[in-house]
């Protein structure tokens, strides 16, 4: 039924539910404005909080990795210790100078070890201190994204609260005076509408030009138009084109006609006067 309900249309018929459905569309496309930029600055502000959350998970594990190479540098300083502790001890027994060298070298040995030890200990202690300092900076910084992110979420959700309602009575109505179209037509104006920068599929003539790209229509391609006898496309953009009458809009030709009348009348008083 409704495929014969769409073959029984006018040329005429089409191009008015085709343009009503546009007038739908851009209404749409203007409440979907109105959120703006905020759903692509709501999703950049949840992309770099879990950036910053991966930094401050990584930052924890440096910490405890230098932390763990601080332990382990005590441990070895406290071994080189007793090591020296107990050479020491075996000098008061040497029986021979060659013992006695040994002996020395050991100690000598372990003393560089500890000090050493003191070094990196010292520098991973320096490298706890930056991370530290970073991990602080890092998570005041996601302080201050979440604080943001709450904010621009409750701008969306309220402009989302108050244009939800109208937004879907619009759909309705696209949805249903796309049922009054013919498939093929309804394709090409969607892959037109698709590819138009301000979504534009469908457009008056406007001053003798294309309402899209405003090129000038030929006079012949002018009358075809307000035939509304078949689809006439701009051979420019390549947008479906309508007359204003069929679109509803009024035009100013009688204001227009009427200017050049006084500015006559104005120059002749002029003269009579001179």
């Amino acid at each position: 039924m409704a495929k014969k309900e769409i073959t029984e249309l006018s040329v005429e018929e089409k191009l008015k539910a085709l343009y009503q459905l546009q007038t739908t569309l851009s209404a749409i496309d203007e409440k979907r404005a109105l959120r703006g930029e905020l759903p692509l600055e709501v999703q950049d502000l949840e992309d770099e909080i879990e950036g910053l959350n991966i930094r401050v998970d990584k930052i924890r594990r440096e910490i405890e990795d230098f932390s763990m190479a601080v332990s382990q540098k005590k441990a070895e300083i406290a071994e080189a210790q007793a090591s020296v502790e107990r050479y020491n001890r075996q000098l008061n027994d040497v029986k021979n100078n060659r013992e006695y060298d040994t002996l020395s070298k050991e100690i000598e040995f372990q003393t560089l070890e500890i000090e050493l030890c003191n070094k990196k200990i010292r520098e991973a202690m320096i490298r706890i201190d930056e991370c530290e300092r970073d991990l602080g900076t890092t998570e005041r910084l996601i302080d201050d994204r979440e604080h943001d992110l709450q904010q621009k979420r409750g701008e969306l959700d309220e402009i989302m609260l108050e244009t939800k309602e109208e937004e879907e009575r619009l759909r309705d109505r696209a949805r249903d005076l796309e049922t009054k179209i013919e498939p093929r037509l309804l394709s090409s104006f969607k892959r037109i509408r698709k590819n138009a920068r301000n979504g534009l599929g469908i457009v008056y003539v406007q001053r003798d030009a294309c309402g899209g790209c405003f090129n000038k229509i030929p006079p012949q391609r002018q009358l075809d138009v307000k035939m509304h006898k078949k689809v006439i496309v701009c051979e420019y953009c390549g947008r479906i084109i309508v007359d204003p009458e069929l679109a509803g809009v009024k035009t100013d030709k009688a204001a227009t006609t009427e200017k050049p009348k006084r500015k006559r009348a104005i120059r002749k008083t002029k003269e009579e006067t001179e």
